[in-house]
């Protein structure tokens, strides 16, 4: 079970995290988890290209590690690189120093001041504890809109409908550069930049964006 949009609730339980940026500007955060990988970067890279679009990619330690080549190619791109753990730990079920130690070996591969929990699932303790661990000025980043593309029960069309209906300036959105998330990725990804772009939306990276969080809001 998971929510397409985020509830307001949630964001104000955890209201030192990112969860969306300024709404007052036509803007779309577009991001990516879980790659780099063969056939699905190159993918998303290439349809983000043909768009003029920037995005953020939260990338797993040890795909980077994997695919060193594609890393590459992401960051040449010009697009944002997030922390997403070493192995995509579930924070939930995972004890405080084994988590820290994961995102500590992740981040020596990507120095990046942001992150995102792997299924968003995170202790408080968790986000004391990396925050204590970065040698930056962390953001740990979340979405107000999530996909679905990950839930292979889900038809392609519907998850473009989905995303459509909730997204809205300022938002966050996730998809995934995973083989799982594919079929229904490689369907939505250029149909919904596609229709963004005729609404006069412009596709940013999120270190280029103000939280509402930064404004002090």
């Amino acid at each position: 079970m998971y929510l397409i949009k985020t509830p307001l609730l949630l964001k104000k339980l955890y209201p030192g995290l990112i969860w969306n940026f300024d709404r007052d500007r036509r803007r779309i955060y577009l991001s990516f988890d879980d790659g780099p990988i063969p056939i699905v970067t190159p993918f998303v890279l290439k349809t983000l290209k043909r768009y003029n679009a920037k995005a953020t990619f939260f990338c797993i330690g040890d795909n980077v590690q994997k695919h060193p080549k594609l890393f590459e190619q992401v960051k040449a791109a010009g697009h944002a690189i997030g922390n997403h753990t070493f192995n995509h730990l579930r924070g939930w079920s995972t004890d405080t120093q084994t988590y820290t130690e994961n995102f500590k070996k992740c981040d020596e591969l990507l120095h990046s001041p942001l992150f995102r929990p792997p299924h968003g699932r995170i202790k408080r303790e968790q986000i004391k504890a990396l925050r204590a661990a970065a040698d930056n000025d962390l953001k740990i980043v979340m979405w107000d809109v999530l996909s679905g593309d990950f839930d292979i029960g889900l038809k392609p069309e519907q998850c473009l409908k989905n995303v459509l209906s909730a997204t809205e300036n300022g938002s966050v959105v996730v998809f995934h550069d995973s083989l799982k998330a594919f079929p229904r990725l490689e369907y939505v990804l250029p149909r919904a930049l596609e229709y963004w772009n005729k609404m006069g939306y412009e596709f940013v990276r999120m270190e280029d964006g103000r939280s509402k969080m930064e404004d002090g809001l």
